[in-house]
């Protein structure tokens, strides 16, 4: 089994004024050598934007994009058409396949949209640009996986990602401990704890550290406290 530790205070940083950003691996004026991907794992940028602001249209390709929201509303619009606001609960994903543009707004004036965007390397590349959202029930990931994200295709439920990929949430109370194991053999797991304390394989994680382990099919996670979680699972060939 491998692992490794990636630190909350050690991400890089940018405060735009209107963006204040952090990236858990190398992205635009962030370059660190040991954090550049966790397999198919190329980006998560946890962001906060002010009220009323936002990126305007900008282009990707080739690459699987995941939003998703922990509070305030975030309006998108892209190329393809597709226009709406995703909010805390929800989960949206595009594949940009050959390309796309789009935009990323909070709707609000008067509050921040916290949200985590998420990019992972395409099993297939140039297919046909698509968007999928879907909204999920918070209470189901009560001391459970909830799976927001899984292949296309695939009958685990959330929304389809262009990838040998799953991502899922949990929200766990103080004691309680959960086992996963991965859905493909040779994929491992990051583990990305958005509130509270855990231990993962006897490995202690706080607010925003998170632990990438490979070599192993199984991790079990133990909550010190109430926390909440967010685990992917990415195939490690890249």
């Amino acid at each position: 089994m491998k692992t490794i530790y990636y630190k909350a205070n050690e991400r890089g940083h940018a405060n735009h004024g209107w963006l204040d950003s952090y990236h858990s691996f190398s992205f635009s004026g962030f370059y660190d050598p040991e954090k550049v991907h966790f397999g198919a794992l190329r980006v998560l940028n946890d962001d906060t934007v002010a009220g009323g602001k936002g990126f305007g249209m900008h282009p990707h390709d080739n690459m699987e994009i995941v939003s998703i929201p922990l509070s305030g509303e975030l309006e998108h619009a892209d190329s393809m058409g597709n226009k709406g606001t995703i909010s805390k609960g929800e989960v949206q994903l595009m594949s940009a396949g050959t390309g796309i543009y789009h935009s990323e707004r909070n709707k609000n004036h008067n509050e921040t949209v916290k949200f985590l965007q998420i990019w992972v390397f395409p099993k297939l590349r140039n297919i046909e640009p698509r968007y999928d959202q879907q909204a999920f029930s918070i209470a189901d990931r009560l001391n459970q996986f909830q799976t927001v994200v899984s292949p296309i295709g695939a009958k685990q439920g959330g929304v389809g990602i262009n990838q040998d990929a799953w991502f899922s949430l949990s929200n766990m109370q103080a004691g309680k401990e959960l086992s996963y194991k991965t859905q493909l053999e040779g994929n491992g797991i990051y583990v990305f704890v958005l509130e509270g304390k855990v231990t993962v394989n006897n490995h202690g994680l706080e607010r925003r550290d998170a632990l990438g382990v490979s070599e192993t099919n199984e991790i079990l996670i133990q909550a010190g406290t109430d926390a909440e979680i967010l685990l992917i699972e990415v195939p490690m060939l890249f």
